[in-house]
């Protein structure tokens, strides 16, 4: 949509910075979702904040500052680098613009804090953009699940693996564990409920990367219900995650990362035999647009999604503690950086 054409019940976004998810994903799903209108797209570079408004008639904007100011936008989103994030979020915040941060929002419980409270001091709405969390088949495992289709759940295990090196700007380090970690430690919430106590983990220190290459972390609920989790770069590509009860198994393979033509197929084992049960394709990178738009025009919901990060935060803190001791998350980076 044109900007300056705002549609009735719709929320104004612009995008803060041209990173490649906004351009092959993001920006197809803000312009695709009925609730959002794709107001601006802002770079430090004029010519490339052009180059990815033009498809979709909206504003190109040189400079976050100027699209923090522009009184024709109600959000953002931001996919600017990771140690980006926080800054910017709560520079977004206290510009009184709601906040879509892809994900991980933050790289340590600190920034967490600072993010939430900024957010909480203006009543605005700060959303971590892990899309995954909206695609239907997640739904229909968790429906599974409470009908006891495999009885009590008693084991997670999560995988994210992809054979591309790590990427990082000039100068940045990184780490699976926040770029690919982060999604079956998501999982293991998602699933096992509650606050997770780590158990053990292991990071592959990268000195090329400046951070670490993969890694893995074995969890615990207060249920018991245990997740045994891995992730990382230079592998062979996996995506999936099984579910573990006392009467039966559910396995669900491109869990995380699904094409939007992609039709997922849930097996289900049990003792009645084992079959496929298939389920519908969808775009969750428009599902996670409607979901914030739709939370921020209903004005409810918003603590929840500030408790998620802080509690996202925690858990990928306590891995790292568990793989080195001497460091969090932020501060391994910065140590090897």
């Amino acid at each position: 949509m044109v900007t300056g054409e705002r549609a009735s019940g719709t929320v104004r976004v612009g995008v803060l910075g041209c990173a490649d998810i906004a351009r092959r994903r993001m920006l197809p799903a803000l312009a695709a979702q009925p609730l959002v209108d794709l107001a601006a797209v802002a770079s430090r570079d004029l010519a490339k904040a052009r180059s990815f408004a033009e498809p979709y008639g909206c504003a190109a904007v040189q400079g976050y500052e100027r699209l923090l100011a522009r009184p024709d936008i109600d959000a953002v989103y931001i996919p600017l680098p990771t140690a980006m994030h926080a800054e910017w979020t709560v520079r977004a915040l206290e510009a009184g613009k709601h906040v879509l941060c892809e994900k991980p929002c933050v790289t340590g419980p600190d920034d967490a804090a600072r993010v939430v409270a900024a957010a909480r001091r203006r009543g605005l709405l700060v959303m971590e953009s892990f899309m995954f969390l909206h695609h239907g088949q997640h739904a229909r495992v968790r429906e599974l699940l409470r009908d006891g289709a495999i009885g009590e759940l008693r084991e997670i295990t999560a995988e994210f693996g992809i054979p591309a090196p790590p990427k990082a700007a000039a100068g940045a380090a990184v780490s699976s564990l926040l770029e690919t970690g982060v999604y079956p430690l998501r999982a293991a919430r998602l699933f096992a409920g509650g606050r997770l106590e780590v158990l053990g983990a292991a990071l592959t220190p990268s000195p090329a990367a400046g951070g670490d290459l993969a890694g893995g972390a074995l969890l615990r609920s207060a249920a018991g219900v245990t997740a045994r989790l891995s992730f990382g770069w230079e592998r062979s590509y996996r995506c999936s995650y099984e579910l573990w009860g006392s009467a039966g198994r559910l396995t669900l393979d491109r869990a995380f990362t699904p094409p939007d033509d992609h039709t997922p197929v849930l097996r289900l084992e049990s003792p009645d035999g084992t079959r496929d049960l298939t389920l519908n394709a969808e775009a969750q990178f428009v599902n996670v647009a409607g979901v914030f738009a739709r939370t921020v025009l209903h004005g409810t919901g918003f603590e929840a999604h500030a408790e998620d990060i802080l509690e996202q935060a925690e858990l990928v803190d306590a891995v790292s503690r568990a793989a080195f001791p001497a460091f969090s998350a932020t501060e391994f980076i910065g140590a090897r950086g």
